[in-house]
């Protein structure tokens, strides 16, 4: 089973929130899928990885794109996982695929969007279900996560 964690962002966007998880997967040697909702998340996505900080940028590429299986962090629209990813990030209303094979699954969600809200507790629901170790996190004032339940 894997570790499923829910991150409730309340003073940050996805754009400030993801890059900072994204280089830690990495860090601990992991290879990452970010998997959105809409094809055009996707695409900011991508434009916002390679810019997002003008002394680093994170090695990815899109799922329309060649040499997916060597990339360390793939974005998409689908279920798959061809980088042999251990940790999925499901973003901006993805719908969660079977998370068989990975050692983590990470919910990100705007805590001013009802239905993004509505959808987290949807999917908290059917991940304790399944057996899976879930946990939420809730941003404080400062941007820093703090474990809630």
């Amino acid at each position: 089973m894997a570790d499923v964690l829910f991150y409730h962002l309340t003073e940050s966007t996805l754009e400030d929130a993801l890059p900072g998880l994204l280089e830690r997967s990495v860090d601990r040697g992991w290879r990452a899928v970010v998997q959105t909702g809409s094809e055009e998340r996707r695409d900011a996505l991508d434009q916002h990885l390679w810019t997002f900080r003008d002394d680093s940028f994170l090695a990815h590429a899109t799922d329309r794109e060649s040499y997916l299986a060597e990339q360390p962090i793939l974005l998409t629209t689908s279920h798959d996982n061809p980088n042999e990813a251990q940790i999925r990030f499901l973003v901006d209303g993805a719908v969660p695929p079977k998370l068989a094979g990975y050692e983590r699954a990470v919910f990100l969600f705007d805590g001013h969007d009802a239905a993004q809200l509505e959808a987290a507790r949807t999917h908290w629901k059917t991940m304790k279900e399944a057996g899976h170790a879930v946990t939420y996190w809730q941003q404080t004032s400062d941007r820093r996560w703090e474990r809630k339940a």
